[in-house]
């Protein structure tokens, strides 16, 4: 390989290395430089080649001279010595130690250098400082220790800042009082609060000496009456103590005397509905407390709540901010004079039983669409009726037990002329199936709340049927639009008017949607796809016609009539129906109280029986929704195929629904119910009983840890 030929160097260029071999010997001199030449060594020999000779002419020159002279440097990690022109410790590569001319570790003139300027640390050791807390000796550059990372000078904090006011002759106080508690409300308030934070209550006499920040003197507090700087909004007044005190002392008087004269029953019920507890504002109500009654600010002062009362609310606006739902369908009825406002059913009784029943009817569910109908469906059939111990309590009892568990708006309106309901004396009276409307929330869940209350006897608080009501339109849409489309197409026809087909598919895909919105209102379609979901059919008694609040007809209602599961088959559903009730946009339960039975037979589980008729007051069949063109014309024979149906001795065309005994934990939730009651009557019958029976407290349901 031939080698490119050097190329010859000019006067410059030669003047120009004489200088830089200059600057090389200067800095070769220093010792504390001496490794820039191993750095820079074959960078400089590959540039120039007369550099090299150059530079191993000075190296020969250096390394003549005696280094053993020199002591050996310390490694601070091995403690290896290591000769003078070493950078790094050769066992464990650490850096070696940089020395300075000038100790920065020495304060005083005097005092001498712990270092040498010319090397490392002569005694280490005694430079080393130790840690005030755990006494371990940590090396002068450490700032923290090394064991338990205290500081080397300290901190100061809140806790020590006293001790650098020390200059300033500002110290606390030899007696530092504590916090005092407030006589009303408990709150710790600071000692120079003149009142309670957190209601006002003036603060107990003390010591004219209160404060603890003071400025040391030579005379102690002065035990004459003191005279007290006191901010307000103005300005600065002055007051004094003696005079504060016995203004301390009126305004206890006034504070006693306001919670004295104050309406605990109004204030009991506010904070009922905070903490979630109906029985305070039943109690109210049913001393016929305004449920639009305002917190005044003396009020809102005596809850001692400020994070949760203001001066101006209601219980309304206390229901609304803490999501009590029962209650404030409570305060709503009482508000819109729809009967009491105050509701006892049995769910709301027995809370802890009414979630257990839910979660029963949860597990029945079965939702795998293995069958060719993709419904979601029950596997257990209950059938809810009134307690036929409900006779044997007195009157008066009974009297506001139907109050407080009806709905007497429906109950009258279904009863009133024309009647839907109970309209026959042979069913009511002579076979004991007289129909109760029962109340329910009024929250655009009420379809979903009656089924389940003609089933189990509670509310859907969970939205089991609304779950299971949105996966059948979801997943059995194509089964249901044809008879849905059909049946509307017909509806209409005889309404005279059409709609396009987008029309119908925006009808179909909201009435899809609603199934799935909590609170929605439900149409036709949503009942007869919960028969499928049930199992059995559904039978609405309703008005015919909507009105308005001055009994106006507003339109037609088209809920009434019997909705079969047309698409399962016979043999896989119940033939006991379910009763509804319809009114002005509101679905309420039907139930049936029991026969009373022999007591011999009590003990046994006996079939009840309640004979629900399938023709209005004019003997006219009820109407089948969503037939097919084929179906239409046998309505008979359907609801005998699909129902259990019997004619009475007057003639008239009935279902029998049936119900064999009560499930364990409905039965156990109708009777702590029952016993409410009973002490009621027991109370009644007391000597100096003329007075109103009083409402009992008691847990709401939906206001537990698991609702």
């Amino acid at each position: 390989m031939l080698r490119k030929p050097v190329r010859p160097l000019s006067h410059s260029s030669v003047w120009g290395i004489q200088c830089l071999i200059e600057r090389f010997v200067v800095f070769v001199k220093i010792k504390s430089l001496y490794h820039l030449f191993h750095h820079y060594h074959s960078q400089i020999c590959t540039i120039y080649p007369l550099i090299k000779v150059i530079i191993v002419h000075l190296e020969q020159i250096v390394m003549s001279q005696d280094l053993t002279s020199q002591p050996k440097w310390t490694c601070e990690y091995c403690t290896y010595e290591n000769f003078p022109n070493a950078l790094k410790c050769t066992m464990c590569r650490g850096a070696k130690p940089i020395s300075f001319g000038e100790d920065i570790f020495r304060i005083h003139k005097n005092e001498p250098s712990p270092t040498n300027a010319a090397g490392p640390c002569i005694n280490e050791n005694s430079l080393k400082w130790s840690c005030d807390v755990c006494t371990f000796l940590n090396l002068p550059k450490n700032k923290d220790c090394c064991e338990c990372r205290s500081p080397r000078y300290p901190v100061t904090t809140a806790d020590n800042i006293h001790e650098q006011f020390r200059p300033l002759r500002i110290t606390e106080s030899e007696s530092k009082p504590a916090k005092w508690a407030c006589s009303v409300c408990t709150y710790e308030n600071w000692p120079k609060s003149r009142k309670c934070i957190m209601c006002g209550t003036i603060a107990p006499r003390t010591s004219p000496c209160h404060s603890n920040i003071s400025i040391k003197s030579t005379s102690e507090c002065d035990t004459r009456p003191q005279i007290i700087e006191e901010n307000t909004i103005n300005g600065v007044r002055r007051s004094n103590s003696r005079r504060d005190d016995l203004a301390g002392t009126a305004n206890n008087y006034e504070y006693e005397r306001r919670r004295r004269n104050a309406d605990w029953t109004w204030l009991n019920a506010c904070m009922g509905v905070v903490q979630g507890d109906v029985g305070p504002v039943g109690a109210y109500l049913s001393a016929g407390g305004d449920p639009a009654r305002q917190l005044t600010p003396s009020e809102v002062s005596l809850l001692n709540r400020p994070s949760a009362f203001d001066p101006g609310h209601t219980l309304v606006h206390l229901a609304i901010r803490f999501k009590r739902e029962d209650i404030l369908a409570m305060l709503v009825e009482s508000i819109d004079g729809g009967g009491p406002g105050l509701k006892r059913v049995p769910s709301y009784i027995a809370p802890e039983l009414a979630t257990s029943i839910r979660r029963h009817a949860a597990n029945t569910f079965n939702t795998k669409h293995s069958r060719s109908v993709p419904f979601p469906y029950v596997t257990e059939f209950t059938t809810f009726m009134l307690p036929a111990e409900i006779e044997d309590l007195p009157g008066a009892v009974q009297e506001q037990l139907f109050d407080e568990l009806l709905d007497k708006d429906v109950q009258v309106q279904l009863e009133t002329e024309p009647a839907v309901i109970n309209w026959s004396i042979e069913l009511s009276v002579h076979l004991g199936s007289r129909l109760h409307a029962l109340w329910n929330r009024s929250q655009g869940d009420c379809l979903l709340d009656s089924l389940m209350q003609v089933t189990w006897g509670v509310f859907d608080r969970d939205n089991l049927l609304r779950r299971a009501l949105s996966d059948s339109l979801s997943h059995g849409g194509h089964l249901l639009y044809p008879r849905w489309f059909e049946y509307e197409t017909s509806q209409a026809r005889q309404l005279e008017f059409t709609l396009s087909e987008s029309q119908w598919e925006e009808d179909w895909a909201s009435l899809v949607k609603r199934a799935t919105q909590q609170g929605a209102s439900l149409q036709q379609l949503h009942v007869f796809a919960l028969a499928h979901v049930l199992r059995r059919p559904i039978i609405v008694y309703g008005v015919k016609f909507v009105k308005s609040f001055r009994g106006e007809d507003l339109g037609y209602a088209g809920f009434e009539g019997v909705y079969l599961p047309l698409l399962w088959e016979p043999s896989f559903c119940n033939v006991s129906p379910v009763a509804l009730g319809y009114t002005r946009g509101h679905f309420s339960a039907l139930v049936p109280m029991e026969s009373p039975q022999p007591e011999q037979s009590a003990k046994e589980e006996s079939i009840q029986v309640c004979y629900l008729p399938l023709v209005d007051k004019d003997r006219k069949l009820l109407p089948i929704h969503f037939l097919t063109k084929a179906e239409v014309g046998s309505e008979e024979n359907l609801l005998r195929q699909w129902l259990d149906v019997n004619v009475t001795e007057g003639g008239i065309l009935v279902a029998q629904q049936r119900s064999q005994g009560r499930p364990l934990l409905v039965g156990q939730m109708l009777e702590e119910w029952l016993n409410h009651y009973r002490s009621l009557a027991q109370m009644s019958r007391t000597p100096y009983s003329s007075r109103t029976i009083p409402a009992q407290d008691f847990s709401s349901d939906g206001d537990t840890d698991d609702e």
